[in-house]
Protein backbone atom coordinates (compact mmCIF):
# COMPACT_ATOMS: atom_id res chain seq x y z
CA UNK A 1 0.00 0.00 0.00
CA UNK A 2 1.08 3.71 -0.90
CA UNK A 3 2.11 5.58 2.19
CA UNK A 4 4.47 8.32 3.42
CA UNK A 5 7.11 5.55 3.49
CA UNK A 6 7.08 4.98 -0.36
CA UNK A 7 10.05 5.12 -2.52
CA UNK A 8 8.93 7.83 -5.10
CA UNK A 9 10.54 7.96 -8.62
CA UNK A 10 10.33 9.93 -11.93
CA UNK A 11 9.68 7.18 -14.73
CA UNK A 12 8.82 7.53 -18.41
CA UNK A 13 5.31 7.73 -19.26
CA UNK A 14 4.80 4.30 -21.67
CA UNK A 15 1.89 3.06 -23.75
CA UNK A 16 1.66 0.70 -21.10
CA UNK A 17 1.36 3.14 -18.25
CA UNK A 18 -0.19 6.05 -20.39
CA UNK A 19 -4.13 4.84 -19.18
CA UNK A 20 -3.00 5.33 -15.03
CA UNK A 21 -1.09 8.45 -15.97
CA UNK A 22 -4.31 10.04 -17.56
CA UNK A 23 -6.55 8.74 -15.00
CA UNK A 24 -4.72 10.57 -12.30
CA UNK A 25 -6.98 14.07 -11.06
CA UNK A 26 -6.55 16.79 -8.57
CA UNK A 27 -9.68 18.33 -6.86
CA UNK A 28 -11.49 20.21 -8.40
CA UNK A 29 -10.78 23.01 -6.55
CA UNK A 30 -7.78 23.00 -8.23
CA UNK A 31 -8.39 21.93 -11.85
CA UNK A 32 -8.16 25.81 -12.43
CA UNK A 33 -4.67 26.09 -11.29
CA UNK A 34 -2.99 22.87 -13.64
CA UNK A 35 -3.90 20.94 -16.65
CA UNK A 36 -5.06 17.72 -17.44
CA UNK A 37 -2.43 15.20 -17.97
CA UNK A 38 -3.78 14.42 -21.17
CA UNK A 39 -3.20 18.14 -22.20
CA UNK A 40 0.11 17.89 -21.09
CA UNK A 41 1.04 15.13 -23.01
CA UNK A 42 -0.12 16.50 -26.14
CA UNK A 43 1.75 19.50 -25.63
CA UNK A 44 4.44 17.71 -25.04
CA UNK A 45 4.72 15.62 -28.16
CA UNK A 46 4.42 19.50 -30.31
CA UNK A 47 7.17 20.98 -28.14
CA UNK A 48 10.87 19.05 -28.25
CA UNK A 49 11.78 21.30 -24.91
CA UNK A 50 8.67 19.52 -22.91
CA UNK A 51 10.33 16.70 -20.86
CA UNK A 52 7.50 15.03 -18.76
CA UNK A 53 7.42 11.91 -15.88
CA UNK A 54 4.84 10.37 -13.91
CA UNK A 55 5.80 10.38 -10.25
CA UNK A 56 5.65 7.17 -9.16
CA UNK A 57 5.29 5.92 -5.24
CA UNK A 58 6.75 2.38 -4.76
CA UNK A 59 5.34 0.85 -8.51
CA UNK A 60 1.77 3.03 -8.02
CA UNK A 61 1.55 6.25 -10.19
CA UNK A 62 0.58 9.19 -8.49
CA UNK A 63 1.56 12.70 -10.31
CA UNK A 64 3.35 14.10 -13.33
CA UNK A 65 5.31 16.45 -13.31
CA UNK A 66 6.56 18.44 -17.08
CA UNK A 67 9.57 20.65 -17.23
CA UNK A 68 10.83 22.98 -20.03
CA UNK A 69 13.98 22.07 -21.01
CA UNK A 70 15.20 24.18 -24.16
CA UNK A 71 18.62 22.19 -24.78
CA UNK A 72 16.24 19.14 -26.20
CA UNK A 73 15.11 21.40 -28.87
CA UNK A 74 17.51 21.25 -32.09
CA UNK A 75 18.39 24.89 -31.91
CA UNK A 76 18.70 25.77 -28.29
CA UNK A 77 17.31 29.68 -27.77
CA UNK A 78 18.93 29.80 -24.46
CA UNK A 79 19.80 28.07 -21.72
CA UNK A 80 20.17 29.46 -18.43
CA UNK A 81 17.38 28.84 -17.03
CA UNK A 82 15.00 25.90 -16.80
CA UNK A 83 10.66 25.61 -16.30
CA UNK A 84 8.58 23.84 -14.40
CA UNK A 85 5.60 23.78 -16.63
CA UNK A 86 3.81 21.15 -14.81
CA UNK A 87 3.75 19.29 -11.65
CA UNK A 88 0.34 17.38 -10.16
CA UNK A 89 -0.39 14.68 -7.79
CA UNK A 90 -3.44 13.03 -7.48
CA UNK A 91 -6.22 13.37 -4.82
CA UNK A 92 -5.70 10.34 -3.54
CA UNK A 93 -1.97 10.67 -2.98
CA UNK A 94 -1.70 14.47 -1.90
CA UNK A 95 -0.45 15.32 1.44
CA UNK A 96 2.07 12.69 1.79
CA UNK A 97 5.12 14.47 0.55
CA UNK A 98 5.21 12.67 -2.86
CA UNK A 99 4.95 16.12 -4.64
CA UNK A 100 7.90 17.68 -2.51
CA UNK A 101 9.86 14.52 -3.03
CA UNK A 102 8.93 14.45 -6.60
CA UNK A 103 10.27 18.14 -6.50
CA UNK A 104 13.45 17.07 -5.25
CA UNK A 105 13.86 14.77 -7.54
CA UNK A 106 13.45 17.37 -10.44
CA UNK A 107 15.55 19.74 -8.87
CA UNK A 108 18.79 17.05 -8.70
CA UNK A 109 17.76 16.20 -12.32
CA UNK A 110 17.92 20.19 -13.48
CA UNK A 111 20.99 20.54 -11.78
CA UNK A 112 22.41 17.97 -13.98
CA UNK A 113 21.36 19.95 -17.13
CA UNK A 114 23.76 22.47 -19.16
CA UNK A 115 24.31 25.42 -17.90
CA UNK A 116 21.42 25.28 -15.07
CA UNK A 117 21.62 27.99 -12.95
CA UNK A 118 17.79 28.83 -12.44
CA UNK A 119 14.63 27.08 -12.28
CA UNK A 120 11.39 28.88 -12.74
CA UNK A 121 7.61 28.02 -12.53
CA UNK A 122 4.33 30.27 -11.81
CA UNK A 123 1.41 30.16 -10.88
CA UNK A 124 -1.95 31.68 -10.26
CA UNK A 125 -3.36 33.07 -7.07
CA UNK A 126 -6.17 32.62 -5.09
CA UNK A 127 -7.74 30.45 -2.70
CA UNK A 128 -5.96 26.98 -3.04
CA UNK A 129 -2.94 28.16 -4.99
CA UNK A 130 -0.02 26.49 -4.51
CA UNK A 131 2.36 29.62 -3.86
CA UNK A 132 2.99 28.05 -0.31
CA UNK A 133 4.39 24.78 -1.74
CA UNK A 134 6.49 26.63 -3.74
CA UNK A 135 7.56 28.89 -0.85
CA UNK A 136 8.84 25.61 1.29
CA UNK A 137 11.08 24.46 -1.59
CA UNK A 138 12.81 27.53 -1.70
CA UNK A 139 11.60 29.61 -4.66
CA UNK A 140 10.55 33.16 -4.44
CA UNK A 141 8.69 35.73 -6.83
CA UNK A 142 10.92 37.30 -9.61
CA UNK A 143 8.90 40.04 -9.72
CA UNK A 144 7.45 38.93 -13.49
CA UNK A 145 3.96 38.33 -14.41
CA UNK A 146 2.84 36.08 -17.55
CA UNK A 147 -0.58 35.74 -18.78
CA UNK A 148 -2.08 36.45 -15.52
CA UNK A 149 0.34 33.95 -13.48
CA UNK A 150 3.17 35.01 -10.83
CA UNK A 151 6.51 34.11 -12.08
CA UNK A 152 8.71 32.25 -8.79
CA UNK A 153 12.04 31.31 -9.03
CA UNK A 154 14.68 28.79 -7.32
CA UNK A 155 18.54 29.72 -7.31
CA UNK A 156 20.10 26.31 -8.09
Amino acid sequence: MVGPDSKVTLREVTADTLGAVLALEVFDPQRSFVASNAKSIAQAHFHKEAWFRAIYADEVPVGFVMLHDENLRDEVRQNDYYFLWRLMIDRRYQKLGFGRRAMQLLIEHVKQRPNAKTLLSSFRSGRNSPEGFYAKLGFKRTGNEHAGEIEIGLDL
